[in-house]
C-alpha cells in the first residue's frame, strides 16, 4: 500500500516507476488480446500506429525513436510486417539504405480493424476514471519520459 506521509519525491517516483512496470505489462497483454484476432500483436500494432501517426513515411530508425523503442527490434517487426503484406518499403530520397517504411492497403485494413476493436474496449477501461486524472497521469508520465531521454550532464 503506498505512503503519502513523510515520502520523499524519490520514494514516491520508485513506487509510480514500480507501478508503471505492472501497468505497462498489462497494458501489453490486453492490446494482445485485442489484437490477436487480427493476427497482430502490441508490438505490431505499435509499429502500425507509429507509421499511421507519422506526418509522412519514416525509416525504421525514426519509428523506433518516436516509440522510444530499440532500432533492431522495430526493425525485426518491420521485416515481419512486411512479409505479410502489411507495410512495404519505398526508396529514400535522403539517404541511400534507409528504407522508408509505408502501409500497405491490407495493413491499413488491419490497423483500422484493430482501431475498432479497441474503441469500445479503452470507453469501458475509461469508466470511473475522472478525464483530469487521466490528463495529469499522461503529463507526469510524459515528463518522466523526457528526463530518462535527455543525457544527465558529465
Amino acid at each position: 500500500m503506498p505512503r503519502s506521509s513523510g515520502q520523499s519525491k524519490a520514494e514516491a517516483l520508485t513506487e509510480l516507476i514500480l507501478t508503471m512496470f505492472g501497468t505497462n505489462n498489462a497494458t501489453l497483454a490486453w492490446g494482445d488480446r485485442i489484437v490477436s484476432p487480427l493476427g497482430l500483436t502490441s508490438a505490431r500494432w505499435q509499429i502500425l500506429g507509429a507509421i499511421v501517426q507519422a506526418d509522412r513515411p519514416q525509416p525504421v530508425a525514426w519509428l523506433a525513436r518516436d516509440l522510444g523503442a530499440n532500432r533492431q527490434n522495430v526493425q525485426r517487426i518491420v521485416n515481419d510486417l512486411e512479409k505479410e503484406g502489411l507495410v512495404s518499403f519505398e526508396l529514400n530520397p535522403h539517404h541511400k539504405r534507409a528504407q522508408l517504411v509505408v502501409l500497405t492497403p491490407k495493413g491499413q485494413q488491419t490497423y483500422e480493424a484493430a482501431i475498432s476493436l479497441y474503441n469500445p474496449l479503452v470507453e469501458a477501461l475509461a469508466e470511473g476514471l475522472p478525464a483530469e486524472d487521466i490528463r495529469a497521469a499522461q503529463r507526469v508520465l510524459a515528463a518522466l519520459r523526457i528526463k530518462l531521454e535527455t543525457p544527465a550532464p558529465a
